[in-house]
């Protein structure tokens, strides 16, 4: 898996709301069956927070050691983007085939 695949799976798991690491990684794993390693899923967290796509989220319990993120409106903006993009992508890619994209 790609840098970029990882961060766009990550930000896809936070579309709906906050979530620490482990939660992102379960998320993930529900969306395409398979999770990311501690390498990749910190990296990709790590890298999105230093373009200001996800931030710190206010924790429910004071006293947890896992650190919730979220989307910030960039990151919203940014996903929106991608996705959008991948659809084109895909839909051109299932005409190509014969495919009637859905």
């Amino acid at each position: 898996m790609q840098a970029n695949d990882a961060q766009t799976l990550v930000l896809c798991a936070l579309a709906d709301g906050p979530l620490h690491g482990y939660a992102v990684n379960a998320a993930i794993e529900r969306l395409v069956g398979e999770r990311l390693g501690p390498g990749s899923l910190y990296g990709a967290l790590t890298r999105l927070q230093a373009k200001q796509l996800i931030e710190p989220a206010e924790s429910t319990d004071p006293q947890a050691r896992q650190r919730p993120v979220r989307l910030t409106p960039k990151g919203r903006q940014v996903l929106e983007e991608e996705l959008r993009s991948m659809a084109k992508v895909a839909a051109a890619g299932l005409r190509s085939l014969g495919v009637n994209p859905a």
